[in-house]
């Protein structure tokens, strides 16, 4: 089975035609080589994906026929992707938090401090 086709039915992604431009722009390897989307796959290769950026490790125990349904996907693959990986996610998700949400207006005279403390305490 082609490598776009096999991360469309194990659900890494929603279109086959994403899974087919993330290994187009080199996002997608297999046994540690970057991969065209037309490569095949087979049972016991390793593909790691990067997507949302998390750098997924997955090993292949089965090639489905078709798309298969979230709750049998384990049947198909192992996940080796490390905890720490989403602990990184996580943090992204707490440093956006920070940013003032878009639409919000021009920034206060207090907002603007705080700005400039930042900048201050980088410097030295």
């Amino acid at each position: 089975m082609r490598v776009d086709k096999y991360l469309w039915c194990v659900r890494y992604y929603k279109t086959r035609n994403q899974a087919s431009i993330a290994c187009k722009k080199g996002h997608v390897r297999v046994n540690g080589d970057i991969v065209k989307p037309s490569k095949e796959v087979y049972a016991t290769d390793k593909i790691e994906l990067r997507k949302n950026q998390v750098n997924y490790q997955v090993t292949v125990l089965d090639i489905p026929k078709n798309r298969v349904g979230a709750k049998i996907v384990d049947i198909y693959r192992l996940d080796t992707t490390p905890k720490s990986a989403f602990e990184t996610q996580e943090l992204l998700k707490l440093a956006k938090d920070y940013y003032r949400k878009k639409g919000s207006g021009r920034p206060t005279k207090k907002d603007r401090r705080d700005l400039d403390d930042l900048d201050y305490k980088n410097q030295q």
